[in-house]
């Protein structure tokens, strides 16, 4: 029996009809066609049980063909084929009467170019006799290692399991499932995989049931490493079971772009130096675009018949030349001694290639570095290292807590191992694996995990530190998962940019993470036990924000970070009303000579970094004013949030001044902070004992010109460590900063 299917969306009162080369298909004539039915349940699959008992009516290479097409069938009684061009067509050999053959003919319209049937019910099994050698090989992947879309699902496993059988005794089990992905086949592995007890396992998933076809494309990168760091846990787990690992390498798939096809490529690069046979399908499959060669896809996901058959031929059957004996030796070892010397240093690396034990036990301090050949050659011959970042399953302190791997399996930090000192590094994709619910954000290069009660590990495995920052509002986001507090390195509490502050809106300061490295976070204590410092420029000119800058120390613009303030009164004025006027249209008028835009009401005001290339100031300033009432009403927003949210306010100014003006801006200063401690830093090249005797005002006879600065960076560093030690005389340092976010939430 024969049951013919296919998924077609019609209008009512329409059918489908099945018409063919054979009489009991209408011997091609539409109204004497088979009609298909459906159901509400099925819709929009239809079907249709044929018995064929005639002979076939055309011969084609390699056997009968059975030929047909599909009709839509009018409520008029019309009938309009599927489409011009070759017909369908199923082999005319007979097969198990006692078994209903699926004709799944995909969809109608989309005519394949080579069939897709199964057999349902219970198949004759006949027994097989096994050479006394032969090995047990396991296939666990998803539906093209079962063989779908292949002809009676005789796909490349298929194929391979009638081959090993011939050539070397080997038996095949296929323990795939449709649909799986590495965490499905991870949720699994345990009662399909393990219970065979293999001597070889063969794991063929795919990029596409992650999801990497029609995800977006920043998600690319996270559903890459999550599926590589799946392929790393199964063949972890294989090694466990004792048995030897195979990966079926990447491959193609119809909607696919050159985009996609360059990340499969890196992706397979990196399987190949996992120190695992790859089988490489991509070279046989893809049409230089990322997708199927034409003629060998039954749809975008699966190959076809000849696909399949390809599959297979790309497999070096050389894989599975094993000597059993050898087979024993490898399961039983487990671990390998890389390196050793007489004083009691040792290396020691699993046998799965998955992780790292460095242990000091003389009295010495021992270097691990680059430059130490003799370790790294051991280290490329035995240890079985996957590039990218380890990390200590339980950090010490004073210990770098990471390692870098290269891609020739060599380390590539340099790290002290103090005396006394034993420690296990693992992958830190072992963090970013499918069954791990903790990942808080994921980009491929930077990955930021929950690890137990109040610990964070931030991993960057790219080649340049990370700034992570509370203007990085997708990282920022993510961390509203940790409970709000204070987290610091435990493991290295005295260096800059290692105390991460988590408030209600996620991070509130602004951590540095090093190129190919990773930084633990600890919980340390509420976010109100810190009395968190806001540093806010009053102008007169630039010089404060670059300083900040080079320090690392910025975050998004306050309203006079980037404008020209002469006046301090005028300062005084602006804060006093709430900064309305700053960005008035009335107010502005541009100056192409000086190519700047000056302010009528407040005369010491004005702006140079307003005006853009494309812009005409002359005939329209439209544009740039509407892009200043965006800019300074979001900075007039900082500014506000800022006076009600940090704990204390250090407001600095550059420039000449004289009494008068910094005691009327300091009036007005406590007027906004409302009780809340606050101080003015005056840096202006004039005596300190003009100002002397004003409460809470500290002044530093110096001075910071921008204009110099932008000239020679030499000057510019060398006031920015002038103005560094300022603010560690006066305790401000990453550990207490107040960081604004760009946006600024209502403060309550």
């Amino acid at each position: 029996m024969y049951r013919f299917q296919i998924i077609a969306h019609t209008h009512m009162g329409e059918s489908i009809g099945l018409v063919g080369s054979l009489p009991e298909l209408g011997a091609w004539e539409p109204s004497r066609c088979v009609r298909l039915r459906t159901s509400p349940a099925q819709y929009p699959l239809w079907s249709a049980d044929v018995a064929l008992t005639s002979l076939p009516q055309s011969v084609a290479v390699g056997g009968w063909r059975i030929e047909y097409k599909y009709v839509r069938l009018g409520k008029d009684g019309s009938a309009a084929w599927e489409g011009f061009g070759p017909n369908r067509w199923v082999p005319g050999d007979s097969h198990d009467p006692a078994r209903t053959l699926i004709v799944d003919d995909g969809a109608f319209g989309y005519l394949q170019p080579y069939p897709f049937g199964y057999l349902i019910g219970s198949p004759r099994i006949e027994p097989q006799a096994e050479a006394p050698n032969g090995l047990k090989v396991v296939v666990v992947g998803s539906s093209v290692a079962l063989g779908h879309k292949a002809w009676l699902l005789r796909g490349w496993a298929s194929l391979l399991e009638h081959t090993l059988r011939q050539t070397y005794g080997h038996r095949l089990v296929n323990c795939s499932e449709a649909g799986a992905n590495v965490a499905r086949t991870i949720e699994r592995f345990g009662a399909v995989v393990a219970q065979e007890r293999p001597d070889i396992v063969i794991i063929a998933l795919s990029l596409g049931n992650e999801g990497f076809a029609h995800c977006r494309p920043h998600e690319r990168r996270v559903l890459q490493r999550r599926f590589e760091s799946g392929l790393r846990q199964l063949v972890k787990m294989t090694r466990e079971l004792g048995a030897r690992p195979i990966l079926g390498g990447v491959y193609p798939h119809g909607d696919y772009t050159p985009d996609h096809r360059w990340l499969l490529q890196d992706t397979q690069r990196r399987m190949l130096r996992w120190g695992v046979p790859v089988i490489d399908w991509f070279a046989a499959l893809d049409d230089g675009q990322g997708r199927w060669r034409p003629g060998i896809s039954f749809d975008p996901a699966h190959p076809n018949t000849p696909g399949h058959r390809l599959m297979f031929e790309a497999i070096d059957l050389g894989m599975f030349r094993i000597d059993r004996e050898a087979l024993e030796q490898e399961r039983r070892r487990r671990e390998i001694v890389v390196y050793s010397d007489s004083t009691g240093f040792e290396v020691v690396a699993h046998s799965n290639g998955q992780g790292l034990r460095l242990a000091n036990r003389s009295p010495y301090d021992y270097t691990v570095a680059p430059y130490w050949a003799e370790l790294q050659t051991a280290l490329r011959r035995d240890a079985g290292l996957i590039p990218g970042v380890y990390i200590a399953r339980e950090p010490r302190r004073g210990v770098l807590p990471y390692f870098a791997v290269g891609d020739e399996g060599a380390i590539e930090t340099t790290f002290d191992l103090p005396p006394d000192t034993e420690l296990e590094y693992c992958p830190a994709s072992e963090l970013f694996g499918p069954h791990r619910p903790q990942v808080l954000f994921d980009n491929g290069e930077l990955g930021i995990v929950r690890e137990g009660e109040g610990r964070v590990w931030i991993v960057n495995e790219s080649d340049h530190v990370y700034n992570v920052h509370p203007m990085w509002q997708e990282v920022r986001s993510a961390l509203t998962a940790l409970p709000v507090g204070v987290y610091e390195d435990p493991l290295h509490p005295d260096l800059p940019f290692r105390t991460m502050m988590i408030g209600p809106d996620g991070l509130e300061s602004r951590v540095k993470i090093p190129a190919k490295g990773a930084v633990l976070f600890a919980y340390r204590s509420a976010l109100a036990a810190v009395k968190r410092v806001a540093i806010v420029p009053l102008g007169d000119r630039c010089a404060v924000r670059m300083m900040l800058y080079k320090m690392e120390f910025d975050g998004p613009a306050f309203p006079f970070d980037l404008t020209r303030t002469t006046q301090v009164s005028d300062v005084a004025h602006m804060i006093e009303e709430g900064f309305r006027d700053m960005w008035n249209p009335a107010f502005l008028r541009y100056d192409p000579g000086a190519r700047r835009i000056f302010h009528s009401r407040w005369s010491g005001l004005s702006f140079a970094h307003e005006v853009e290339d494309d812009d005409d100031p002359l005939h329209d300033m439209t544009p740039v004013h509407e892009r200043m009432r965006t800019r300074y009403s979001a900075r007039s927003a900082r500014f506000w949030y800022t006076l009600q949210t940090a704990d204390k306010l250090l407001f600095v100014r550059t420039g000449l001044t004289d009494r008068l003006s910094v005691l009327d801006l300091m009036e007005k200063l406590a007027k906004h902070c409302q009780g809340k401690p606050f101080h003015l830093l005056l840096l202006s090249a004039q005596p300190s004992d003009e100002f002397s005797g004003i409460p809470d005002l500290l002044h530093y006879a110096v001075e910071f010109n921008p204009d110099r600065m932008y000239e020679d960076l030499g000057y510019w560093l060398n006031c920015t460590d002038q103005m560094r030690s300022i603010l560690a005389s006066l305790g401000v340092s990453t550990k207490n900063l107040f960081w604004c976010p760009p946006t600024p939430p209502n403060p309550a």
